[in-house]
């Protein structure tokens, strides 16, 4: 099991977050997705087969990146 945190600058409310978890929920592996406004965090836990590099070319994909 992994936890990484991402910084997501384009985080702007809670539709945002939501977006977010509804998405990144469907990669196979993903066990949890939480988001916060405040912080523009997405703190996504995850098994195999999901990997780091599909989780954000994802979010790059629903136009939500993460901060190098």
């Amino acid at each position: 099991m992994t936890t990484v945190t991402y910084s997501v600058p384009s985080i702007s409310c809670g539709h945002c977050t939501h977006t977010i978890k509804m998405e990144v929920s469907e990669i196979p592996g993903v066990q949890s997705v939480e988001g916060a406004v405040d912080t523009k965090q997405v703190t996504i836990t995850f098994d195999a087969p999901a990997s780091e590099e599909q989780i954000k070319a994802l979010m790059a994909e629903i136009n939500y990146p993460v901060a190098e």
